[in-house]
C-alpha cells in the first residue's frame, strides 16, 4: 500500500470512528470487486463485523478522499506551472480536508477570462494594484505612469487597479471562508411571491422569512421548488457592516488616507459585486445539499421499512385498482401470486353500479375462496373502500386492507409487465401489482424504480442520480438480507442479489425455463455469463428448496459447507437430519467444546462459525417474520364517521421531517405532527415510528372541506 493510500485509510478511520485495520481490510475487499452484502455477511473476520451501512459509508468515503487527493494534485500542478507555487501554499493545499477548501485556495490562481480584473491585468495594471495596497502614494499621480493604448487616462488606470484589488479580495480563500461563516450565522432567508395574487401550494411562503441556520430541510426543498416553478423568489438578507469591518482589518495595511479611500472602495465593490453573490450561492447550495442529505436518509429509512414488511402468506388475494370513469379493475391471485382472473366493476360515479359490483365481488370471493381484498389508495379509493367495507360486514372471514399503490402504474406500463401479461391492459396489470405487493412486498416492489415508490418527501426535488444510487443500495441490502428462492425469484429480484447484474439475472431465469428447476446451487456455474467470481458473491443469498443438498437451503456459503458438515458431525447430526427436521434448534446446546475451540478445529473464524450455527438452527428464518402483520379491517369507516377523541388503529404509510402520515382505513391518510408523536420531545419522527408500523392514534381534528385529518399518539392507551 502506498503512503498516499495509507494516509487515506487513516483519514477515513478517524472520520468514521472505525479501527484502522477494519477500514484497511474492508476497502481492500471492496477494491477487489466484492459486493457490500457479501462482505458484510461472509467476511466478518476481515471487517470486524461491520454492517452494510458502515461498509457503504466506507465506500463513499474512500471515493471522496481519493477524489480529493486527485484534485489536490491537479491544483498543485496548475499553480506550479504558473510559477506561483510556494512551500506555504502547497502545504495549505495538501492539508485541506475538503474539496471546498481546495477550490477556495485555488480560486485566485484559476485562469479567468473577460472579467474586469482580468482585462485590467491584460492592460498592465497589476503593478499599480500592488502599489495601491502598499499605500503611501498619490494615487492619481502614480496612475498616470500606466496610461497606454488600452488605458486612456489616469482615472481609467486607477479604476482598473481597483478592479484587480476587488477581484483579489473576493477570491481570497480566507475572506470567502469568513464571509460564509458570518453570513450563515446571521443571515435570514427572505421569501416573497413573484405574483402575490397567484394561487399555488406555496402561499404560506409568499411573505416568509427564517434564519438560515434554523431552516429545516423540508422547507428548503419546498422553497427551492417554488422558485423553480416561478412562484417564489428567495434572497439572503444580511447586514455586512461588521463583516466588512472585520475583513478590512484583516486585509488592509494602513497607508496614506488617499490610498485607503481607493482600497476601501475597491474592497466594498469586491464584496457587493463578487463576494456577496458568491457567498449567497454557496449558502443556498449548502442548504440544498443538507436538505437533500436529510431527504436521502428519510427515503432510505422509509424504503427499508416498506421493503421488509412481512409477507401475507397462504392467502388468495383480490387486488382492486380503484377508478371512476373506467371502473375498478380486479385481479385475483392465488397464494403463490399466480393470476387466476381479472374483471372490472363500476361502483363509482358516473355509473355507480353499487349492487351489481357487490354481486360480482361475492361471486369472486365464493369461487376462489378469497381471504383478503387489497385496495389501492389512489383515485376513488374512498368510495371503493366504503363498498368493500360494507361487503365485509356481510361476508365473514374476509378482510380488507388499503395498499399504497405508489409506483404500480409505473410497473404496469413497464416492458417487464407487458412481457409477463401481454394480453392485459395497463390498469389490470396494476391491480395484479396491488394484490402481489400485499402478498410479498419485497418481490413486487423490486420491479419498480425505487424513486417511484414515493416514501419520503420531495423525491423530485433532489439529485435524481444520487437518489437512485442510494435507494439502489437500500434495495440491494434488503433483498440480500431476505435472500431469494432460486427457482421462483423473478429477474428483477435476482438482479439485486449480490454480484448479479440484470443480464445475468435474465440468464438465470432463462436457464431455469429451459432446464427445469435448480437442484443445486453449483448449477449456477452452468448459467451463461455467470462465472466463479459472481458465484462466490451470490451463492449464499440464493436458496434451493428441496434440492440435493440441504445446505443449499440455508445461508451457509458453499465455501463453508465442509465446515458446516464437520460441525454437524461433531454434534451427532448429518445434513439429512437438517433436511428432515427443517433445522436443528438445539444445536448450540450440543456443542462439544467452546465456539473458539471448534472454530480453530474447523479452520474458520468465530463470527463465521456463529453464523453457521444460527443458519443450521433456523434455516427458514425470514427476518420479516419478526415484524407485525399488515393491519386488516372489517367494516366501514368514512370521513363522516370520524369524531375528535376517537381512538383508531392505523398503519404508518410515510415518514417526513415534520411528522408521519397514517392510514386509518380511508383514502386520506391522517397526519401525526412531530409534536404529537409522543408524550415526550421527539427530535425526528424516525426516532419513534417507521413505515409499515401499526400504531394507535387519536383523532384531534377533521377538516372535511380540505379532506385533512389530524391525529395524535399522545395519551393513547
Amino acid at each position: 500500500m502506498s503512503q498516499v493510500e495509507a494516509k487515506i485509510m487513516e483519514i477515513i478511520a478517524a472520520a468514521l470512528k472505525i479501527p484502522l485495520n477494519q477500514v484497511t481490510e474492508t476497502i481492500k475487499l471492496l477494491d477487489g470487486g466484492n459486493t457490500v452484502p457479501f462482505i458484510a455477511r461472509y467476511r466478518k473476520e476481515a471487517t470486524g463485523g461491520l454492517d452494510e451501512e458502515q461498509i457503504f459509508a466506507l465506500q463513499q468515503q474512500a471515493a471522496y478522499q481519493r477524489n480529493l487527493y486527485q484534485r489536490k494534485e491537479e491544483v498543485v500542478r496548475s499553480i506550479s506551472e504558473q510559477g506561483k507555487l510556494t512551500k506555504e501554499l502547497e502545504k495549505q493545499i495538501r492539508e485541506s480536508t475538503k474539496l471546498q477548501q481546495v477550490e477556495d485556495i485555488y480560486r485566485p490562481y484559476k485562469p479567468k477570462r473577460n472579467t474586469r480584473g482580468s482585462k485590467a491585468r491584460d492592460a498592465g495594471l497589476e503593478p499599480l494594484a500592488e502599489i495601491l495596497l502598499v499605500g503611501d502614494i498619490e494615487p492619481l499621480l502614480e496612475a498616470e505612469k500606466y496610461i497606454n493604448e488600452k488605458v486612456p487616462t489616469a482615472v481609467a488606470a486607477l479604476q482598473g487597479a481597483m478592479d484587480i484589488v476587488a477581484e483579489d479580495f473576493a477570491d481570497a480563500a480566507e475572506n470567502r471562508v469568513i464571509s460564509r461563516r458570518r453570513t450563515w450565522d446571521k443571515a435570514t432567508l427572505l421569501v416573497t411571491a413573484r405574483d402575490p395574487k397567484a394561487q399555488s401550494v406555496y402561499e404560506m411562503y409568499y411573505d416568509y422569512s427564517e434564519p438560515v441556520a434554523k431552516l429545516p430541510s423540508h422547507r428548503v426543498l419546498a422553497i427551492n421548488r417554488g422558485e423553480k416553478e416561478d412562484f417564489l423568489k428567495a434572497t439572503l438578507d444580511f447586514d455586512p457592516q461588521y463583516l466588512l469591518q472585520e475583513l478590512w482589518r484583516r486585509n488592509f495595511k494602513p497607508g496614506s488616507q488617499d490610498t485607503e479611500e481607493y482600497v476601501r472602495k475597491a474592497m466594498e465593490d469586491g464584496y457587493q459585486r463578487l463576494l456577496s453573490p458568491a457567498v449567497e450561492r454557496d449558502i443556498r447550495r449548502e442548504l440544498t445539499d443538507m436538505a437533500q442529505e436529510s431527504a436521502y436518509k428519510l427515503f432510505s429509512a422509509n424504503l427499508t421499512s416498506l421493503l421488509l414488511q412481512p409477507p401475507t402468506r397462504g392467502k388468495t388475494v383480490l387486488g382492486v385498482d380503484p377508478a371512476y370513469r373506467t371502473g375498478c379493475k380486479l385481479a385475483v391471485v392465488d397464494s403463490t401470486g399466480k393470476l387466476l382472473e381479472t374483471d372490472v366493476i363500476y361502483p363509482t360515479p358516473p355509473r355507480s353500479q353499487v349492487e351489481q359490483s357487490k354481486k360480482r365481488l361475492r361471486e369472486l370471493i365464493k369461487q376462489y375462496n378469497i381471504n383478503v381484498i387489497a385496495i389501492g389508495n389512489g383515485t376513488a379509493s374512498r368510495e371503493t373502500t366504503e363498498l368493500v367495507g360494507d361487503l365485509t360486514q356481510e361476508i365473514k372471514g374476509v378482510a380488507y386492507t388499503v395498499v399504497d399503490e405508489s409506483g404500480a402504474s409505473v410497473y404496469s406500463a413497464d416492458p417487464l409487465a407487458k412481457e409477463e401479461f401481454p394480453d392485459l391492459d395497463v390498469s389490470q396489470r396494476s391491480a395484479i401489482s396491488i394484490a402481489r405487493r400485499l402478498q410479498d412486498p419485497l418481490s413486487e416492489l423490486v420491479k419498480i424504480p425505487p424513486q417511484s415508490i414515493g416514501v419520503g418527501q420531495y423525491q423530485h426535488d433532489v439529485d435524481q442520480k444520487e437518489l437512485a444510487r442510494l435507494l439502489g443500495e437500500v434495495v440491494e441490502t434488503s433483498v440480500n438480507r431476505v435472500g431469494a428462492d432460486l427457482n421462483t425469484a423473478s429477474a428483477p429480484l435476482l438482479s439485486y442479489i449480490a454480484g448479479v447484474k440484470p443480464a445475468v439475472a435474465k440468464s438465470i431465469v432463462k436457464w431455469r425455463q429451459e432446464n427445469g428447476a435448480f437442484t443445486q446451487r453449483k448449477q449456477l456455474l452452468h448459467v451463461p455469463r455467470l462465472g466463479e467470481a459472481t458465484f462466490q458473491q451470490c451463492a449464499g443469498f440464493l436458496r434451493v428448496r428441496e434440492g440435493d443438498n440441504p445446505l443449499d437451503n440455508t445461508t451457509v456459503h458453499p465455501e463453508s459447507y465442509e465446515a458446516a458438515e464437520k460441525l454437524l458431525g461433531l454434534c451427532g447430526y448429518t445434513a439429512e437430519d437438517l433436511a428432515s427436521r427443517g433445522g436443528i434448534p438445539e444445536l448450540s446446546s450440543r456443542l462439544p467444546e467452546s465456539v473458539k475451540a471448534i472454530a480453530q478445529k474447523l479452520g474458520v473464524g468465530e463470527p463465521t462459525l456463529r453464523d453457521i450455527i444460527q443458519a443450521l438452527e433456523k434455516p427458514a428464518l425470514d427476518p420479516r417474520d419478526k415484524l407485525p402483520a399488515p393491519l386488516f379491517r372489517e367494516g366501514i369507516l368514512t370521513l363522516e364517521d370520524l369524531n375528535e377523541g376517537m381512538i383508531l388503529k392505523g398503519t404508518v404509510r410515510n415518514v417526513t421531517d415534520f411528522g408521519a402520515f397514517v392510514d386509518i382505513g380511508l383514502k386520506e391518510a391522517g397526519l401525526v405532527h412531530v409534536s404529537e408523536l409522543a408524550d415526550k420531545f421527539v427530535k425526528h419522527p424516525l426516532d419513534v415510528v417507521k413505515v409499515g408500523e401499526t400504531i394507535s392514534v387519536r383523532v384531534i381534528g377533521v377538516d372535511k372541506r380540505r379532506q385533512r385529518i389530524a391525529l395524535s399518539c399522545k395519551a393513547v392507551n
